[in-house]
């Protein structure tokens, strides 16, 4: 919860450089305060709710969106292990050995809660962004799956640690299928609503699209939940592709176990914090894409190269190369 409330003053800081100005800067220093104030705001403002939705679904929708966005990461694995009081402790919440199955099964019960929120709004526009929302992220979570396919395979497991694992001395996935990383950040971008990805909310023709009629806390759930999207996305980028918490010569070196395990925390969070700046940075650069144009680049080109992957992988398995 607290990188989702710092993400929002970083999206805004970024914003502010890119656009040469400065960004949120008044409550406290550098304006790190803001998002706590932007909180307080959020929980105070009135909770308007239209006569003309279907209040269960209105209700829900928010936290069909939102839990699901935090509980996918608890599988990630964001170091080896810890050695504290004469114990080993798992640097993860969960060890699944489903892990990224898991994964991709929360961040598809979000799908549920933007078309739901579209359709019980009982607005046109809302039903609309709900409606492309869908059809978006069910069309990018096949290139996103696919692309995948070649990481399961080198490793030989769906457990994410084991994927770590298998990523040592520098063996990163990235080097042996950078076609797979490619279509698995671009599906990325898509399946988290960002530009130039945002054609479900689009104020151009949507207004916002999906959360027309939301306000107050069942708003900011849907935000939260883009940003917590954005943080899992990242996480998991490094783990399959950018070798996790694994610190190439790490091992070779004379270090007390607890300041190993600190080193590859502190990795593992450069390397997701590099993906959420990239994140940011092409929102503020790229311009938003029409939507046959979002559809065509992940049926036609997305989905073919993932399967080229595969074949690629599967290749370099029979040859020995992995």
């Amino acid at each position: 919860m607290g990188g989702v409330t710092y993400m929002t003053w970083v999206e805004r800081r970024v914003a502010g450089i890119v656009q040469d100005r400065l960004g949120p800067n008044r409550v406290g220093p550098a304006g790190l305060l803001q998002p706590i104030a932007d909180g307080i705001k959020f929980l105070f403002k009135e909770d308007v709710v239209p006569p003309h939705v279907y209040k269960p679904l209105y209700i829900l929708a928010p936290a069909l969106s939102f839990v699901p966005s935090l509980v996918g990461t608890a599988v990630i694995p964001f170091g080896d292990s810890l050695h504290l009081f004469g114990r080993d402790i798992a640097l993860r919440v969960a060890d699944l050995n489903v892990g990224i199955l898991f994964i991709f099964a929360m961040s598809a019960m979000g799908v549920y809660g933007i078309a739901l929120a579209g359709w019980s709004s009982n607005n046109k526009y809302s039903l609309m962004g709900g409606l492309r929302s869908s059809a978006q992220l069910i069309s990018y979570e096949l290139a996103m799956g696919l692309s995948v396919v070649g990481v399961l395979m080198a490793a030989g497991s769906l457990r994410l640690n084991e994927i770590v694992a298998a990523q040592g001395e520098f063996r990163w996935n990235l080097w042996y299928q950078p076609l797979g990383a490619l279509v698995f950040l671009v599906a990325a971008f898509a399946e988290t609503n960002r530009a130039p990805f945002d054609l479900p909310e689009c104020e151009s023709e949507l207004v916002a699209g999906y959360h027309t009629e939301y306000s107050s806390m069942k708003f900011a759930m849907f935000m939260m939940a883009e940003y917590a999207n954005m943080i899992t996305a990242s996480a998991l980028m490094v783990t399959l592709f950018f070798g996790g918490w694994q610190v190439p010569g790490l091992g070779r070196l004379s270090l007390p176990p607890l300041a190993v395990s600190l080193v590859q925390v502190a990795a593992f969070l450069l390397k997701t914090g590099f993906f959420l700046f990239l994140y940011v940075w092409v929102r503020w650069t790229l311009p938003r894409f029409r939507f046959d144009q979002l559809m065509d680049l992940g049926w036609k080109a997305l989905m073919p190269l993932a399967v080229l992957n595969i074949f690629w992988t599967s290749w370099a398995i029979l040859s020995g190369w992995l």
